[in-house]
């Protein structure tokens, strides 16, 4: 599995200074956590989800979660578990056929309800061995033992790694009352934890429910300030380089045309030497909004979040593209990373001085992300990868 499988080999070769490695589900958990990217929801009574597995519909695809949460209405539960079942079943015959190949699958989650669910999918052989993990909603400090203990010990009994995503989007976690302690023992639980958790996860839809919020096309989940302001105490809690946690970004909600108060926040720039043709691809990402999602994007990794949860494919390469390295931030953390010991330094580039030590961590962050991602060309832009 790649990213930007949408690139022929000439582009790639033209796109790239070092090309993404390819991963699979049982790449070292230090690559895989960085590797998820743009990863989306499906529920799982979804009519075409064995297509999205068998026949690679979307060829950029690497992160499929199937929900059995909040994307099923009450009344769906039984049947989605049993279309679940059926489709690994089919998905297991299409890989002893031949129809695909076990490495061209995305990276496979199942968000589960509850932990009675978990139980019952844990011991179905035909999910467990094909899945690298599960996505556990509304985490929290009651259930969340017993659920990562589960999924290890299913791993174990299966002879392979099977993975955890807490998803952290309860009223314990934000309430100011409640939430240090609350987010203290969340933390706890994924040191103990931490071969099994693969990546934590923020549910800003959950949150901002809390409040009867719901963020307009026109604004980021940075906007609602009582959601940037929780996500802050979740970065400070796992987002510290000693931890070793990838925290990705909160879903972005929308996937069509809808009306606009604000101006898009689009520069008309990097689309020009595409001539008309970029023009054309700028406006269709303005049209369907999809400015306000690179907006996001980059604020994430400002922040320090890596990929981020999306509910509609068109969202992969956008989201996926962002995530590259750039070849002056590559060859700032090489720089950085080969003189340990040093003070400061002159970038390579002349335009900023890099420190070793406060700049350490960021750099091997870089690095990491420049494996799964690659590192594109000076001369190339993240609308290379659109």
């Amino acid at each position: 599995m790649f990213h930007y499988a949408h690139l022929s080999e000439e582009e790639k070769e033209r796109v790239f200074f070092k090309e993404p490695n390819a991963f699979f589900k049982d790449t070292e958990k230090e690559k895989l956590s960085y590797a998820l990217g743009a990863t989306l929801y499906i529920p799982a009574i979804h009519e075409k989800l064995y297509d999205y597995l068998v026949t690679r519909k979307y060829i950029s695809l690497t992160t499929l979660v199937i929900c059995l949460e909040d994307g099923i209405a009450d009344s769906q539960v039984e049947e989605a578990e049993m279309r679940l079942k059926e489709t690994f079943i089919g998905l297991g015959q299409a890989l002893k056929n031949g129809i695909v190949k076990e490495e061209d699958l995305p990276l496979l989650f199942i968000r589960i309800r509850s932990t009675q669910q978990l139980k019952r999918l844990l011991s179905e052989e035909e999910i467990v061995k094909h899945i690298t993990g599960i996505n556990l909603p509304k985490f929290n400090s009651i259930e969340g033992e017993e659920q990562l203990s589960l999924i290890k010990k299913a791993g174990d009994a299966a002879g392979i790694k099977l993975y955890a995503m807490p998803i952290i989007e309860t009223k314990q976690v934000i309430d100011l009352q409640t939430g240090q302690e609350e987010l203290q023992t969340i933390k706890n639980l994924a040191v103990k934890y931490r071969e099994n958790v693969l990546n934590i996860r923020i549910g800003a839809t959950d949150f901002t429910g809390l409040f009867g919020i719901r963020r307009s096309i026109d604004a980021t989940i940075y906007d609602v300030a009582v959601i940037r302001d929780c996500m802050a105490r979740i970065i400070n809690y796992f987002g510290q380089a000693e931890d070793g946690f990838v925290i990705s970004g909160p879903v972005w909600e929308f996937f069509s045309n809808h009306s606009r108060l604000l101006k898009p926040e689009l520069r008309q720039t990097p689309f020009r030497k595409y001539g008309e043709e970029g023009s054309i691809a700028r406006r269709a990402i303005v049209n369907k909004a999809e400015d306000g999602l690179i907006k996001e994007v980059v604020l994430d990794k400002v922040n320090g979040l890596v990929g981020k949860t999306i509910i509609h494919p068109s969202h992969i390469r956008l989201v996926n593209a962002l995530q590259v390295v750039t070849k002056e931030e590559y060859e700032d953390a090489m720089q950085i990373i080969g003189n340990q010991g040093s003070g400061v330094i002159k970038s390579k580039g002349g335009n900023k001085m890099n420190e070793m030590k406060p700049h350490t961590n960021w750099a091997r962050k870089v690095l990491a992300k420049a494996e799964i991602y690659g590192v594109i060309n000076e001369n190339e832009d993240y609308t290379a990868l659109f």
